[in-house]
């Protein structure tokens, strides 16, 4: 066997040389980064991939050549590898290599674990303990499925975070995650390199079973999470699942996308069977497996990944694969507009509306309505963005049309079905969709053009009207001075994550808090109250000296900005509901159960005096007392 890593140096050149054409799976190609190195530094110069090399072997030598795909300009192509006695010499751009045998490992990854006291982190499985497909039983923890990979999981010693205080709400949201990450990960930085860092949490404020939430920022794919509350259990499905949870979300920071999201990538990758929803893969969500949903899923899964997503493991370009280098997708794509199908039998229609236009620096907020045509239908109810069930195209002024990527993006792998008839004709989300991984999509006055797709479990793809979106000029020097201090990358962040007390987003609520001090009159200035407010009504954790700690709420300051909020009643629906009911819970936290119960009261009336759907009018109602009786149960 001669298939693995080989790395050497002449002069300032280094190379990390990956030889596949033996062994394990192997993907028959051959593939190479190379960097300089300057005294005690050393820089990546470009990676190279030879698809389909020529293999001949004489005697104990191998030789493996062909023309190869470079990220950087070269004079030849051609690239040729003869490995003999643990060693390959290799010509790449005319330039001769001698680079020893290092590793039958083709890449190595730093991975960082930390849990919160409490939680139990996953071991291991023995294949053997539930029927699956016919293969030799073994036992397989999360090392020995990325060794399967070829990647080597160098596991740091685990650290335990202890919690300050007891009785606290231990349910993280995104923003507590994001900034837990940039105070406990040790090798956090702003660089590409192989480093992960891993959180097993006790929940999350969502439910969710994991996430990889690192995609805001320049260096991302750093850090991800599981939720022990939500997966754990000592029985074999609770370990199988707990297995495939923890794969699967350090396959997001791999750069690798859900199986029926391959499209999505740049360059677009094709999709498996059943539009993707057929991959027996750890990137697939069990329960949209087809055929035959999870228990299909499990007979036939053999704990691995897919031919198309070994090869992007092994041999993508460093750049697309190493954590801190390229975002999650590879970057901002153009892509072309989602098109309807040629025939839709699903009986479900999407639509986008959002109000008719927005001032610039305005948060763009469009609401998505997913509603049964003709007969009920039942579907999943992951219609938001952030689960990436549902995407949305944007098409800007100058003509580019760019992909909505979301700050955090929630793997959801239970699917809640609901029914939609003629008692529930609809469901409705609520998506801030002006700023996501690239930055803001909003950024300039003109017209947007706006269309969403929202992808089935069948794999349908239900695909919306075109909605318009107009965000106009500034008139009044206010108006330029407001749009200056929304628009900057630290309050986008702030506006997807609701607040945050992270030091690192300072500069982005020292903005906010301008736009309060010096136009608070201003129209805008309701959505830096938004953001105060909400964050200020929250705890917030946070890890520091390696202890979690809980800020408290302050329903003090929660009130004063809520409170405006909900009287100038100017945010879209949705969102007023969330204020409403937020600022109910920081009158009864103050001991006001009477002021809170009047604010649902009160969120009764305004939502009837909009005229909505008698329907979602009843589910209104229904939130009020259920709210009600929750702050009376609390208090």
């Amino acid at each position: 066997m001669i298939s693995g890593l080989y790395r050497g140096q002449d002069g300032d050149s280094q190379v990390d040389l990956r030889v596949d054409v033996d062994g394990t799976r192997p993907t028959g190609r051959l593939s190479g980064d190379l960097f300089t190195v300057a005294g005690a530094t050393t820089s990546y110069i470009g990676s190279f991939v030879v698809h389909a090399p020529t293999i001949t072997v004489e005697g104990a030598s191998t030789r493996v050549e062909g023309q190869g795909a470079f990220t950087q300009a070269v004079t030849s192509r051609q690239v040729t590898v003869t490995v003999e006695q643990g060693v390959a010499r290799a010509e790449i751009d005319g330039r001769r290599y001698e680079l020893p045998f290092a590793s039958a490992f083709f890449r190595s990854v730093l991975l960082e674990q930390d849990s919160v006291v409490g939680t139990v982190p996953f071991v291991e499985y023995n294949t053997g303990s539930l029927p699956g497909p016919q293969v030799e039983p073994r036992v397989i923890g999360v090392r020995e499925a990325w060794a399967d990979a070829g990647v080597e999981l160098r596991v740091a010693e685990p650290g335990v975070v202890p919690t300050d205080g007891s009785g606290r709400d231990l349910a993280w949201d995104d923003a507590e995650l994001h900034h837990a990450m940039t105070q406990q990960f040790s090798q956090y930085g702003d660089a590409a390199a192989w480093r992960v860092w891993l959180l097993v949490a006790s929940k999350h404020v969502g439910g969710y079973r994991g996430i990889m939430f690192d995609y805001n920022d320049g260096c991302q794919r750093q850090g991800a999470a599981v939720f022990y509350d939500a997966i754990k259990g000592d029985s074999p499905q609770a370990q199988r699942a707990q297995l495939r949870t923890y794969v699967h979300e350090l396959g997001h920071a791999f750069n690798l996308l859900h199986s029926w999201q391959k499209n999505l990538a740049t360059p677009p990758q094709p999709l498996g069977p059943d539009g993707g929803f057929g991959d027996l893969s750890w990137m697939n969500y069990v329960q949209n497996y087809r055929p035959g949903g999870e228990p299909g899923y499990w007979a036939a899964f053999p704990f691995q990944f897919t031919d198309a997503e070994l090869i992007h493991l092994r041999h993508g370009f460093f750049r697309d694969v190493a954590m801190g280098a390229n975002a999650f997708g590879l970057g901002a794509a153009e892509i072309a507009p989602f098109e309807p199908p040629v025939e839709d039998r699903t009986g479900l229609a999407l639509e986008v509306r959002a109000k008719e236009w927005f001032g610039l620096g305005e948060p763009v907020v469009v609401e998505l309505k997913l509603s049964s045509v003709g007969e009920a239908r039942t579907t999943h109810s992951h219609l938001h963005p952030d689960t990436e069930f549902t995407q949305v195209s944007i098409t800007q002024p100058s003509g580019r049309t760019v992909l909505y990527r979301p700050m955090m993006r929630h793997c959801v792998d239970h699917s809640l079905e609901i029914r939609l008839d003629e008692n529930n004709p609809a469901m409705y989300r609520s998506a801030y969709i002006g700023h996501g991984r690239e930055g803001h999509y909003f950024q300039q006055p003109g017209e947007y053009r706006v269309r969403a797709q929202y992808i089935a479990a069948d794999g349908s793809r239900i695909v919306s009207p075109v909605l318009t979106i107009k965000v106009r000029y500034p008139v009044t020097t206010a108006d330029h001075q407001v749009a200056e201090l929304m628009l900057g990358e630290d309050q986008g962040k702030l506006f997807s994550l609701l607040g945050s007390d992270s030091p690192t987003l300072r500069s982005g609520n020292e903005a906010l808090e301008e736009v309060i001090d010096r136009h608070g009159g201003h129209p805008l200035a309701v959505y830096a109250r938004l953001v105060k407010g909400l964050n200020a009504e929250r705890e917030f954790k946070r890890i520091r000296d390696g202890r979690l700690q809980v800020r408290p709420p302050d329903p003090k300051e929660g009130i004063e900005q809520l409170s405006v909020v909900a009287r100038q009643a100017t945010v879209d629906n949705i969102t007023l509901n969330l204020v409403m009911r937020r600022l109910a819970r920081a009158e009864a936290r103050q001991g006001d159960l009477d002021q809170a119960y009047a604010v649902m009261d009160r969120m009764v009336s305004v939502f009837e005096d909009r005229n909505l759907n008698p329907v979602v009018m009843g589910q209104i109602r229904r939130q009020a007392e259920l709210t009600k009786s929750a702050l009376s149960a609390e208090g």
